[in-house]
């Protein structure tokens, strides 16, 4: 079957619908897409990022109002390639039946399982990596034989028209399809055989309640308050340049973000003037095309009202840009330091998703452990450290979807490596062979053997004698 663009025949009902009776039709008739298709569709993905990557920045960059091509190229063209290579270069390993043990008592038999395709999966991305979180797991689940329909959020229209426009004169609808306009309700309550949602909480909650009314399995990256901890140990300059770009860059909208900073007794203030040295350099001016906007105006205002009310219940404000906290014009919040944080403060409740910084100071990683397990478990958790006794106790007695040790958000660039959340901040995983798996039905098969030993009523004497016998010997299994 030739999986092009083809002309589609006039449909009724709404588009998200038609697209997905159509997905679902073709799921029947042909339900098992072959290594070589596979291969085909991944390819033309990775050349539609190639011949459209000046495009896809300025569709981002629009939505956002102003968002940096590099930063775009950087973390999100540039990772969404190197997730479809490394998906090329093992697809064929990870399509072959795995063989498993077979238990003596069916000696002769044989096991294996055979990873088959859900179906139709369901994404529904994001706006603040709208590429990239709508490519990861899209890789993973066409990898896996599935048709993908793709729900962007109302922020990123620009881009999902451009995505549309390129992927149907390449790919077909039937196969791979995203849906400019479509609104949520229309979306997330399709009886998709997987849906992934990358956003909040809240809504994470709420999807998953639309989703268990057609048992539709998902997959939720939900974010949350990331700490980071640095200790004595480690070189403050090497740790500030590290930590600054990862909370900085798209402003700090990004879901794996440091959120809140522990620093030991004592190094607030170096750890402060090493920011605004670097800070300075890196964006001279708050109107810098390298450093982007909030992404619409309501988050513009509610970041300007955590500011506000961190300064109201006597938190220490610190711009590490000369000149003005902010400009309602660019739709832009200055790089950010806030020291003298309390518990009551919004910006230690709420995940802050912008360019706001708090520093806490602590004593001992037992006080940093404790309040961390205090609070919801978050998507991701750095250290900073050379102490591996250190490093081996923070991991061993706190939860996080991932982990970065010495750096911060680089574990999600590893494409070896599961990406998930856990707990409030997500459930589900995707990312290279975990990816592949979370989008397969691992549908175990047993074949008996031609002669195979047979228990049946009457049991009597041979059953007591069987049963005594594998009591006995300890290593069957």
């Amino acid at each position: 079957m030739n999986l092009s663009a083809q002309t589609a025949p006039p449909e009724t009902g709404n588009k998200a619908q038609q697209i997905f009776k159509r997905q679902k039709e073709a799921c029947i008739k042909r339900p098992c897409i072959s290594y070589e298709e596979r291969m085909d569709v991944l390819k033309k993905i990775e050349q539609i990022l190639h011949e459209n990557d000046e495009k896809i920045c300025e569709a981002i960059c629009a939505d956002f109002g102003n968002r940096s091509h590099h930063e775009t190229k950087i973390l999100e063209i540039t990772g969404s390639v190197m997730g479809v290579r490394y998906t090329k270069k093992r697809l064929k390993k990870w399509m072959r039946s795995q063989k498993r043990h077979t238990s003596l008592v069916f000696f002769g038999g044989s096991n294996r399982v055979i990873p088959q395709a859900k179906g139709v999966v369901g994404i529904v991305t994001p706006w603040n990596y709208p590429l990239f979180l709508a490519l990861g797991p899209l890789i993973c689940a066409i990898a896996a034989g599935n048709r993908v329909m793709v729900k962007q959020a109302a922020n990123s229209q620009n881009l999902c028209a451009l995505l549309q426009k390129k992927f149907s004169e390449k790919i077909s609808e039937e196969l791979i399809a995203f849906l400019p306009g479509v609104p949520a309700n229309e979306f997330s309550t399709l009886p998709f055989d997987h849906l992934v949602f990358t956003g909040s909480p809240n809504v994470g909650k709420t999807i998953m309640a639309t989703a268990a009314k057609n048992l539709t399995p998902v997959t939720l990256e939900l974010g949350g308050k990331s700490p980071t901890i640095l200790t004595d140990d480690f070189d403050l300059k090497t740790a500030v340049e590290r930590i600054l770009y990862a909370k900085f860059m798209n402003a700090g909208q990004t879901c794996v973000a440091p959120d809140y900073l522990f620093v030991p007794k004592g190094r607030e203030d170096a750890f402060i003037q090493m920011a605004k040295t670097i800070v300075s350099h890196r964006y001279p001016k708050l109107e810098t095309r390298d450093y982007t906007s909030i992404i619409d105006e309501k988050a513009y205002l509610r970041l300007l009202a955590t500011l506000t009310d961190a300064r109201q219940k006597n938190a220490t404000i610190t711009n590490l840009l000369p000149g003005v906290q902010s400009d309602d014009a660019l739709q832009k919040i200055s790089p950010t330091i806030v020291t003298n944080v309390t518990k009551e403060m919004i910006l230690m409740q709420d995940e802050i998703f912008g360019p706001l910084l708090p520093i806490m100071p602590y004593e001992s990683l037992d006080e940093v452990i404790a309040y961390i397990n205090r609070h919801e478990r978050p998507l991701a958790l750095y250290a900073f450290s050379n102490d591996k006794a250190f490093l081996d106790k923070l991991i061993d007695n706190t939860r996080s979807g991932g982990v970065t040790i010495n750096d911060c958000a680089m574990h999600v660039a590893q494409h070896d490596l599961p990406f998930g959340g856990i707990g409030n901040s997500g459930m589900g995983q995707y990312h290279g062979y975990e990816g592949f798996a979370e989008f397969s039905k691992l549908r175990p098969v047993f074949k008996q053997a031609k002669k195979a030993l047979a228990i049946t009523p009457p049991y009597g004497s041979t059953f007591n004698s069987i049963y005594a016998l594998v009591k006995k010997i300890k290593w069957i299994a």
